[in-house]
C-alpha cells in the first residue's frame, strides 16, 4: 500500500514566518534605513516575537543580507541566478535578438526589485563596517552572470561579427547596471517598460547583425 507523504506543516509555518520577517525587514530598512531599525520594530511589523527574529537570522547584519538576496532572487528559494528557469530559458534562445529580449527583460525584473536598495547597501556599510563581509570576496557576481549570458550569445547567428563574449559581458554589465536603471527610472522618470525596451534597443544595436530587424518594443507581449 503505497503511503502519501503529509505536507510538513511546521516546515511551511517557518517558511511562511521567515518571509515575513524579511518583508518587514525590506520594508523599514527602505523607510527608515539599516541603522535606524532595530529587530524589536522588524518583529513588531512582521507580528512574531523578537526572540524569533534572533532564532531564525542571529542578528541584523544577517537579515539585511537575506534582505539583499532575496530581493535579487525575487525568493527565497537557494537557487542561483543562472540557474533559474527565466536565465536558462533565455541562453537557449535559438538567435541573439531573442535572448536579448529575455535577457533584458529577466534582469529588468531584478532591478525593480534591487535598485531601489542599493543605496541602502553602502548606507549600511558606512554604518556596520561589517556587512561588507556578508558577501564574499571575488568576481562581482553581477558581471559573472552577464558573462555567462554572454557566452551563450557569442555563439548566436545573428551576432555581429567581431562581437567577443568579453565585449559583450561588458556592455550587459554597463547597460544592465543598477545605477543606469536608478538614472533613468527614479530620476528621470522613465517607467520600467521604457528603460527595458531602450536596453534592448541599445543592445541589440550593438551586438546583433541586424538591429533593424529588432526594433524597440518588438517582441513585447
Amino acid at each position: 500500500m503505497n503511503t502519501v507523504k503529509r505536507p510538513d506543516k511546521r516546515a511551511e509555518r517557518s517558511r511562511r514566518t521567515r518571509e515575513k520577517v524579511i518583508e518587514a525587514a525590506r520594508d523599514l530598512f527602505l523607510a527608515q534605513g539599516y541603522g535606524a531599525t532595530n529587530l524589536q520594530e522588524v518583529a513588531d511589523r512582521a507580528g512574531v516575537a523578537v526572540q524569533t527574529v534572533y532564532f531564525v537570522f542571529g542578528n541584523k547584519r544577517t537579515l539585511f543580507k537575506e534582505v539583499v538576496d532575496t530581493s535579487i532572487a525575487g525568493d527565497a528559494e537557494p537557487v542561483a541566478t543562472m540557474d533559474r528557469e527565466w536565465f536558462r530559458a533565455a541562453c537557449a534562445a535559438p538567435t541573439a535578438a531573442e535572448q536579448l529580449r529575455a535577457h533584458v527583460r529577466g534582469t529588468c525584473e531584478i532591478l525593480g526589485r534591487v535598485a531601489p536598495i542599493m543605496p541602502l547597501i553602502a548606507a549600511a556599510a558606512a554604518t556596520d563596517p561589517q556587512i561588507a563581509a556578508q558577501w564574499p570576496e571575488g568576481p562581482d557576481p553581477r558581471h559573472t552572470v552577464h558573462h555567462a549570458a554572454a557566452q551563450a550569445l557569442a555563439g548566436k547567428p545573428d551576432v555581429r561579427p567581431g562581437v567577443s563574449a568579453e565585449l559583450a559581458a561588458d556592455l550587459l554589465f554597463g547597460l544592465l547596471s543598477p545605477q543606469l536603471y536608478l538614472l533613468f527610472v527614479q530620476d528621470r522618470g522613465w517607467s520600467p517598460d521604457q528603460w527595458e525596451d531602450w536596453a534592448y534597443a541599445t543592445l541589440t544595436a550593438q551586438l546583433c547583425a541586424d538591429a533593424a530587424a529588432s526594433s524597440p518594443g518588438g517582441g513585447r507581449s
